[in-house]
């Protein structure tokens, strides 16, 4: 079963390097579960859409608004992970989003530095109470493009962003400087450990040259108290309801009986965060 919710050491890592990797957040047959219904899912794979990196590669993924009573929701819903994100976030939190990226082997985009601020900001979140959890399907090793983050950069506030391929991208400029001045992290992942991150971390993932996977589910929060002045293809404050982590297992064993039909899926022609950015070469060329 989950491990229950982050401790204070862990939040006190949190605050201060902008993220904190909980080991074994979930354990085998969770993951093993999951796994397996997001490999064998139609409805998942049909809703899936391409992100283009800018680099010559795709980054596959699937996205959707409301965690619903599917296994994944029970997973974005269970108690250990939403009361973690609201000891994070100091109070109650709703769900933002969830997605599963699907970094194929050979095939897999990398994902370009940027800070998840830097595209949510644009959808009327004023202030930058939002976290982000990313659960491992797979192995996350540098071979197969594990997440790599700065530590302590969400201290440097809300970096601007452009359009870089598909992707809101951070400006390079400033990034080189911050690398030159802070420490670049190799996120190395079981399936299972969940990485806590701030919406103001750096964080960029390579493409995957290997011959193994690297999916991964990220579950998106959002402070109650930080409910969008404006309507947004991600939603405003909707009441979440947990649930135990006991969930999981069972709904993972009833899997094929889910329903999609709760879960507000969002296709990429739907997807404005990065699509409102101006392009480098608009910003250049006014």
């Amino acid at each position: 079963m989950a491990s229950g919710p982050l401790n204070e050491n862990q939040v006190r890592e949190y605050e201060e390097n902008g993220f904190v990797l909980a080991k074994g957040f979930f354990d085998a047959e969770e993951i093993g579960l999951l796994r397996r219904a997001a490999k064998e899912d139609r409805e998942l794979d049909q809703h899936s859409f391409g992100k283009g990196d800018g680099e010559g590669g795709t980054v596959r993924l699937s996205l959707w608004n409301h965690p619903g009573d599917t296994l994944y929701g029970m997973f974005a819903r269970s108690e250990s992970i939403v009361n973690s994100a609201e000891k994070l976030l100091g109070g109650e939190v709703y769900h933002y989003h969830s997605k599963m990226i699907m970094k194929d082997p050979k095939v897999g985009g990398a994902w370009t530095w940027h800070q998840d601020y830097g595209y949510w900001y644009q959808n009327g979140v004023l202030f930058p109470l939002l976290c982000s959890a990313s659960i491992a399907v797979d192995p996350a090793t540098r071979e197969n493009g594990c997440l790599q983050v700065i530590r302590g950069s969400h201290g440097l506030g809300r970096i601007d962003h452009v359009l870089t391929g598909d992707q809101a991208g951070a400006d390079m400029d400033r990034v080189n400087e911050v690398l030159k001045r802070m420490e670049l992290v190799y996120v190395e992942m079981d399936p299972g450990d969940t990485l806590f991150f701030d919406c103001n971390l750096l964080h960029r993932s390579d493409q995957n040259h290997s011959d193994q996977p690297r999916w991964s589910m990220i579950c998106c929060y959002n402070a109650a108290s930080n409910d969008p002045y404006k309507e947004s293809h991600h939603p405003r404050y909707t009441p979440l309801h947990k649930v135990p982590d006991s969930e999981i297992r069972a709904t993972g064993l009833r899997r094929f009986g889910d329903t999609q039909s709760d879960v507000a899926w969002l296709h990429e022609s739907k997807d404005e965060s990065a699509r409102s950015l101006k392009s480098q070469d608009q910003q250049q060329n006014p």
